[in-house]
Parts: structure tokens; C-alpha cells; sequence
């Protein structure tokens, strides 16, 4: 029985790292998308450096999310998120940036491309923390606002007096 209990954690852990990280490669493509626009738009603009930044950026952002799930599930143990600080999230996230930036840079070498791809990154991995912390709090809290309302609709019977004190 506390095997299948420990095999559930370790499958929900997993699961939640997959969907952090397809989160943030979406995220990331689409910021990508945006560069690619910025590209075709504005006038003089060089960005040849590389010309496929959706996925340049969409591929790092998944195992970004994966790493900063692990990250924080390593940091951040048993805290409920309004019980950790924004900054403490962000700074998880630089960390997880900094080493997915540490492998692209080693696996593509040090030229001017995967240094900007691992700088955009790191960045990337700072602004996906503190916006994904933003999100789940404000999901926390629509949630109690829900439950709120499903409370307020109990009320008291007609048989039930209303005590003050």
C-alpha cells in the first residue's frame, strides 16, 4: 500500500513537471513568435542570428519548466505558494534558467547565437517563474472565492435563529 501511495507522489510529480513545461514552451514559443514579427516589422532589423525563434526558444522553455519544477519542488518543499515570496520563485527560476543556459551553451558551443539564446533564457526562466507563481495565486484564490459562494448559499433554515453576541 505505501508503495502504490509513493508511486502516485512520484507520477504526479512527473506529470506536473511535463505540464510545467509544455506551459512554458508555449509561452516561450509565443515570445518567439513575437521576435519573428519584430523581425518583419521594423525596418533594419538583423535578427539572422537565428530565424527560427519559436522553436529556438519554445525547446529550452520545456526543459526549462521541467527543471524549475524540479527546482521547486527541491526548494520549495511542502509551502503553499502564498506562503513563498515572489522574489524566492523568480530567483528559483534564474536558477533552472542558468542551467538549461549551461547546456545549450556547452552542447552548441560558445558562439554569439547560444549565448544569446541562453541569456534570452535565463531571463525567460526569471519572468515564467514569477508569472506562473502570479497565475496559481490568482487560481488559489478564485478557488476560495467559489467556495465562498457555495457557502453563502447554505444559509440558515427557518428554524434556525441567528445568534449575536
Amino acid at each position: 500500500m505505501r508503495r502504490e501511495v509513493a508511486l502516485q507522489n512520484w507520477l504526479r510529480r512527473i506529470r506536473g513537471a511535463i505540464g510545467m513545461g509544455l506551459t512554458w514552451a508555449v509561452g516561450w514559443g509565443l515570445v518567439g513568435f513575437l521576435i519573428e514579427f519584430v523581425q518583419e516589422v521594423v525596418p533594419g532589423w538583423n535578427g539572422a542570428l537565428v530565424d527560427i525563434w519559436p522553436m529556438a526558444l519554445a525547446i529550452p522553455g520545456f526543459f526549462s519548466g521541467v527543471v524549475f519544477a524540479g527546482v521547486l519542488s527541491i526548494a520549495g518543499g511542502r509551502r503553499r505558494f502564498d506562503e513563498i515570496s515572489l522574489l524566492a520563485f523568480a530567483g528559483w527560476g534564474a536558477l533552472g534558467g542558468l542551467v538549461v543556459s549551461s547546456f545549450i551553451v556547452t552542447f552548441a558551443g560558445p558562439s554569439p547565437a547560444s549565448l544569446l539564446v541562453a541569456g534570452v533564457a535565463t531571463l525567460l526562466c526569471t519572468g515564467s517563474a514569477a508569472a506562473s507563481l502570479t497565475l496559481a495565486r490568482m487560481a488559489e484564490d478564485q478557488e476560495l472565492l467559489d467556495a465562498s459562494d457555495e457557502v453563502a448559499e447554505v444559509g440558515l433554515t427557518s428554524n434556525e435563529a441567528q445568534d449575536l453576541l
